[in-house]
């Protein structure tokens, strides 16, 4: 006859076998609208660098010291944003949900290109699919997964009895669960720590921002070297169009499908946990997804139409959609911007880039290593602020205007500067709820791209007025 204990161990172990024989879902077939699922359905990230539902969730009330000193309470002070409309409770946009042995919550699509912006201070907040993710801090969220587990609050007692507020009718045997997975949590937050010892040598990359390479590095075991490659995050609009381009910053890939591929192992997803359903939906809806229009109220149309000449003779070349050399690289020689990102990424990780996916029809194949940065259509350009591929330039006016490009700023307010065409970057309400961007720190620079710039100052009004309409 089984003792009670033996009894509960071989429940526990019939878990287990339960949720480790359960399939991946073929699709997040719950969310019929493809918006929806963008936002909140799951790529295949949660294996690697998701946490168990309940821990996630009572986080942020456990170690709020944690946190960050931006606006909102809870994961908002890390850039995620809630969606207006949804219960209180709801994950916020970016993060997905996936039953495993234990439900589990990771990163999607949504995390790095959902952003957001408001006409005024007092405006409800607009919140637009595809955008670059202006409020998100990917680093910091890491850093505090890692404050969390290195607290010696992270103990079973001390987050059960705080799972036990939010879900006082936890089963007993999802509590005996999470006797065993808030130690191994714990145990897999600080190893991903390990691997993320390299913050510390750089400076913080910020909001709205990431170093997609270096994390690559020390998943294909490249030797690190002390480079700074962080870069803006990208919009995902009309990917159509970019079939054939150079992808990312440096142009380092021309495969739309692989360098979605690249961008949800970059989020955590494995080879073999990448949902390929999941992805390609979004890969399908991403081919036409059109950026929001300027508010015609703010255009002064006949401007605009001198600056439509103006672009064509300056600017179209490389970067309309049929320009000679959009889609192209631009030697850093020529192009002078930050050198951080361009030789962050090495031919040995180029190498290395295309071994993943060994054995499967979609192994990548179309990595290579360039000599500058990449021309991209600007389709939304007046959402993709800051300016350059490192974000260094806060707005067009800026960007035209190189003596006006400020030493230091503010990334992450999201109220809108109309006539400079970005969001506003100074003065108390910017300082208040933005972030600190210094220029003069390694990968910062604002110098280069200097296209445009000695034009008379009304053709660079004319210029800016008609790059609102893009």
């Amino acid at each position: 006859m089984m003792t009670r204990t033996s009894l509960i161990l071989a429940a526990f172990a019939l878990l287990l076998v339960a949720g480790a024989g359960a399939q991946q879902p073929e699709d997040q077939s719950s969310f019929t609208d493809i918006d929806e699922h963008f936002k909140y359905g799951s790529v295949g990230t949660e294996e690697r660098v998701g946490l168990p539902y309940w821990i996630w969730r009572v986080l942020p009330t456990l170690f709020e010291d944690k946190l960050p000193k931006r606006p909102g309470s809870g994961y908002e002070r890390l850039g995620f944003m809630p969606e207006p409309g949804r219960p209180a409770q709801s994950r916020p946009i970016g993060t997905s949900f996936l039953q495993d042995r234990t439900a589990l919550v990771g990163l999607n699509c949504a995390t790095c290109h959902v952003g957001s912006y408001r006409e005024t201070p007092t405006s409800p907040r607009q919140i637009v699919s595809g955008m670059p993710a202006n409020q998100m801090d990917l680093q910091g969220y890491a850093n505090f997964l890692t404050a969390c587990a290195q607290d010696p609050r992270f103990d079973y007692d001390t987050i059960m009895a705080a799972i036990r507020k939010e879900n006082p009718d936890m089963s007993w045997l999802d509590r005996l669960t999470y006797r065993f997975v808030i130690g191994a949590t714990k145990k897999g937050i600080l190893e991903r720590a390990r691997d993320n010892s390299w913050f510390n040598t750089r400076p913080p990359q910020g909001v709205g921002r990431v170093d997609t390479f270096n994390p690559y590095k020390v998943l294909l075991k490249v030797p690190m070297d002390d480079q700074v490659g962080t870069v803006d995050l990208p919009s995902l609009w009309n990917q159509r169009m970019r079939q054939g381009m150079s992808l990312h910053w440096d142009g380092n890939n021309n495969s739309v499908e692989e360098r979605n591929k690249s961008a949800a192992i970059g989020a955590g997803a494995t080879p073999q946990s990448l949902n390929l359903l999941s992805l390609r939906r979004i890969e399908n809806w991403i081919l036409d997804l059109r950026p929001p229009r300027f508010p015609a109220a703010q255009i002064d149309s006949r401007l605009a139409a001198t600056g439509a000449g103006i672009y064509k003779q300056e600017c179209a070349s490389c970067h309309a959609p049929d320009g000679a050399y959009v889609g192209k690289v631009t030697p850093l020689a020529e192009i002078k911007t930050d050198p951080g990102r361009l030789e962050s990424f090495t031919a040995e990780l180029s190498t290395r880039m295309n071994t993943i996916g060994e054995g499967r029809s979609w192994r990548f194949s179309h990595f290579t290593k360039t000599n500058g940065y990449a021309n991209m259509p600007l389709d939304g350009l007046w959402l993709r602020a800051p300016y350059l591929h490192n974000g260094s330039v806060p707005d067009l006016r800026a960007l035209l205007f190189p003596d006006e490009r400020p030493a230091v700023f503010y990334r992450g307010y999201d109220v809108y500067d109309w006539a400079r065409v970005g969001f506003i970057s100074s003065g108390p309400a910017a300082e208040s709820e933005g972030v600190r961007f210094d220029t003069a720190l390694k990968g910062n620079a604002n110098a280069g791209h200097l296209y445009g710039t000695t034009l008379p100052v009304p053709d660079r009004l004319a210029l800016i007025e008609y790059m609102k309409t893009f």
